[in-house]
């Protein structure tokens, strides 16, 4: 509760500059919890110091461009961006090479769970990049559809909660517990409409 009480304490005082520059931070692996971060933009929001719709908008932008930054350095410089003091720190050589194999047999998929692995996000993504099985319109599109159903949960969260910390604290613990009941319903969704369309056309080819 300290940490969030904390960013809320900066948040007020600097507003979306804050929250966007701290999430995109966190792309680059900062330690700081990007829900806590989101949802502390939420609390302010239902401070009254911000807009709740817009702290939204600053949350998905924050998120993208800061995991979009990370890919680009991936697909650019390649493996040698792993020398640079940013990324050395965290994103060690076992790491890379544990992720750049789960990459190699899941694709695109990697991106998407990454968006909800804390810790793991800045590491799938720019070895999303390295990769070059993924291309960068798809890496922004299937990690802003993972980001659509994780920030607004966190930020809303913070919103509803912002007057309550003892409350919202218990919603955020379970948060995490939401956006996986939601990515499975996503990926039943996706399979059912799979499913489908396989069936349609075998039926076709009858």
């Amino acid at each position: 509760m300290d940490f969030l009480q904390t960013l809320v304490s900066i948040f007020m005082q600097y507003g979306y500059f804050a929250v966007f520059g701290i999430l995109i931070l966190c792309g680059f692996g900062l330690p700081v919890p990007e829900d806590i971060s989101l949802t502390a933009g939420g609390v302010i929001s239902g401070l009254g110091y911000a807009n709740v719709h817009i702290m939204f908008l600053v949350g998905m932008a924050g998120v993208l461009i800061g995991d979009s930054f990370v890919f680009w350095l991936g697909s650019y410089y390649g493996e040698k961006a792993l020398t640079l003091p940013v990324l050395r720190t965290v994103l060690h050589p076992e790491r890379f090479d544990k992720v750049r194999e789960q990459f190699k047999k899941y694709g695109r998929w990697v991106v998407f769970f990454g968006r909800f692995m804390p810790g793991l996000r800045m590491p799938i993504f720019f070895t999303a990049g390295t990769s070059k099985q993924i291309s960068f319109i798809r890496f922004v599109f299937t990690d802003g559809f993972a980001a659509l159903i994780s920030v607004p949960i966190w930020v809303y969260l913070g919103y509803y909660g912002a007057h309550n910390f003892d409350q919202l604290m218990g919603w955020v613990r379970n948060g995490q517990t939401i956006i996986l009941v939601l990515v499975g319903l996503a990926i039943l969704v996706a399979a059912f409409y799979w499913w489908r369309r396989k069936n349609r056309e075998a039926r076709g080819q009858k």
